[in-house]
């Protein structure tokens, strides 16, 4: 009977000794998580302004929020219940485009109350990644390799139609070579004629384009290659210039062999990081504040933070997002499982954390 009471002691005081930790880790990390009453599993995040946000992912959810995350409508597009939306690009409080893995594209032009479907690929093997716009008229959307070359669409009309782009302006694929679709972002346009896109599998590469993705010249990523779940998962850029790769291997999350690059010359090169993000990073989001180059980084097992453009990093804590964008004004929002959305303030943060 002593016995059976003192496991019964250790017990309750083990459960206390959880619960304090648990609440000095929640209590010590700085995202404010904001209800967004879904519980869709969030990979697709494209912050708009610092007011307009979209968010989409798993049972064709879309959420999206105009006051800057305080609240959010939340809407399931007609025919899209089994399908994962894992790529966002909003435009506007009003017009959103939306991709899914299974090769279809929506748009939405009155505040996602109404959806059109703008492209379905006839072939069911189509995997769309990535979905982004230049501008209100040019937008490109990823896909994986299809014979032999990355699956490549274009529009011109502001997403009203889409097109394979042509064999010459889709670039070849190493054999067990793909893009990730981990959080909407291995494919980014920036500086009006500038685009990359990151890959993973046998080879990890960053494809750069300056003409809109009319031409492509790979260029090796320096994060090593991992056959089938690892390579580049995301890739940001803050202008023509600084830019920054993450990734790693989903499979060993914890991992922090070979999870971030960066680029000074616009992704001609690419430098690795002797000491990168903690672990698997599945999204990436920079921008220029106070002479900075500031980049967050999220993924599985946490959020590591950047203040020189990718070179060192820092971790910020251990809450576990899928995708990351900035807003002009500096405020980073992310996105994850349980319709989690959180945003954090990167200026108000200490200069250094311990790591």
């Amino acid at each position: 009977m002593q016995a059976g009471a003192s496991v019964s002691h250790r017990v309750v005081i083990l459960g206390v000794i959880t619960a304090i930790a648990t609440l000095s880790l929640a209590a010590q990390s700085p995202w404010e998580v904001v209800a967004t009453g879904s519980t869709a599993s969030l990979r697709g995040l494209s912050v708009v302004s610092d007011s307009v946000i979209w968010a989409s992912g798993t049972r064709g959810t879309v959420l999206h929020s105009t006051n800057g995350g305080s609240a959010w409508r939340v809407d399931t597009i007609p025919g899209a219940t089994g399908m994962d939306l894992r790529a966002v690009h909003g435009r506007s409080a009003l017009v959103a485009h939306v991709a899914a893995t299974a090769g279809r594209i929506w748009r939405t032009t009155d505040g996602g109350r109404t959806w059109s479907l703008r492209y379905q690929a006839p072939d069911t093997a189509v995997f769309l990644d990535a979905i982004v716009f230049a501008d209100d008229r040019f937008g490109m959307a990823l896909g994986d390799p299809m014979n032999g070359r990355f699956l490549i669409l274009v529009t011109s009309d502001g997403g009203d139609s889409w097109q394979v782009a042509p064999d010459a302006s889709r670039p070849v694929a190493a054999d067990g070579e793909a893009a990730f679709a981990a959080s909407g972002s291995s494919l980014v346009l920036a500086a009006g004629r500038f685009a990359w896109l990151g890959t993973g599998g046998t080879a990890a590469r960053v494809f750069r384009s300056e003409d809109r993705g009319a031409t492509w010249q790979p260029v090796p990523s320096r994060i090593p290659a991992r056959s089938g779940s690892g390579g580049v998962f995301s890739v940001a850029f803050a202008d023509s210039a600084n830019g920054i790769a993450v990734g790693g291997d989903y499979l060993q999350p914890d991992s922090a062999n070979g999870t971030a690059a960066f680029s000074v010359d616009g992704g001609r090169t690419w430098e690795p990081v002797p000491l990168g993000p903690r672990g698997y990073r599945s999204g990436v989001a920079l921008t220029g504040i106070g002479g900075q180059v500031v980049a967050v980084a999220v993924g599985t097992s946490g959020t590591d933070v950047s203040r020189d453009g990718g070179r060192t990093w820092t971790p910020l804590d251990d809450t576990a997002f899928n995708a990351i964008q900035f807003a002009p004004s500096g405020v980073v929002y992310a996105a994850g499982s349980r319709g989690r959305v959180a945003r954090l303030d990167v200026r108000r943060l200490p200069a250094t954390r311990p790591r």
